[in-house]
């Protein structure tokens, strides 16, 4: 294992006439070798070489690791590190046929606006569900007495460890929306018919939201099957 700290710049280092200055000191040199400590593989015969960050932001950060794959390889892989995030599928089922709720944003990334279900990333150490209703209530005003997991995926595994949970909220109570400062978000429902027809149009792009749509569909169509 090799870890790399950052070099503390002279404007940096203070007198250590304090025990709390020793402290930031040792804080601010291993900030980034505790970052860069390689993960445990997951997988027998992985073998991690190296692991050094190439970059740190307030989301994310990313590490260029050299391995070992089972097959022998060597091989360099840059891997965006995620907490995760959580993706909501609010369920209306008190009119004549079911609806959704789905947002309306800008996305700079796709430089576009896009439709999709309320998501967003987890905070350090928190749970999933815990997750999953503070979005909802944050971005939609909404909050749901049922709560169901429906999917639990990698995102982008080649390079990315973000992993997403996608739960199924239903009994829906509507109240007000917070949120945060850079957030512009319309909300619509839609009935699941029409969102499916978003999904085979190209309306919808997003691909949780395309993952959940066809998960719905499949399962509300289950459920009239037995019924």
């Amino acid at each position: 294992m090799i870890f790399h700290a950052r070099r503390i710049s002279r404007s940096e280092v203070k007198p250590m006439t304090r025990r709390t200055d020793f402290c930031y000191l040792f804080f601010m040199a291993t900030k980034i070798a505790r970052k860069a400590k390689p993960s445990v593989a997951s997988t027998p015969g992985v073998k991690v070489v190296s692991s050094r960050v190439t970059y740190e932001g307030p989301m994310f950060y990313v590490t260029a690791e050299q391995i070992v794959e089972p097959s022998g390889n060597s091989v360099r892989r840059d891997i965006v590190h995620h907490r995760g995030s959580v993706v909501i599928m609010p369920l209306d089922e008190r009119g004549k046929e079911p609806r959704i709720l789905l947002e309306r944003q800008y996305r700079y990334a796709a430089k576009q606006e896009m439709w999709e279900f309320p998501a967003g990333g987890k905070d350090e150490g928190e749970a999933d569900l815990t997750a999953a209703k503070r979005e909802l209530l944050e971005e939609t005003g909404y909050s749901a007495r049922e709560w169901k997991l429906a999917l639990h995926f990698y995102v982008s595994p080649g390079f990315l460890e973000e992993t997403m949970a996608v739960f199924l909220a239903r009994d829906l109570v509507k109240g007000k929306a917070t949120p945060e400062a850079d957030e512009v978000i319309y909300s619509k429902f839609f009935s699941v018919r029409t969102a499916i027809k978003m999904v085979m149009d190209g309306r919808i792009k997003d691909a949780k939201t395309i993952a959940g749509v066809l998960w719905l569909a499949k399962r509300l169509d289950t459920s009239a099957r037995t019924k």
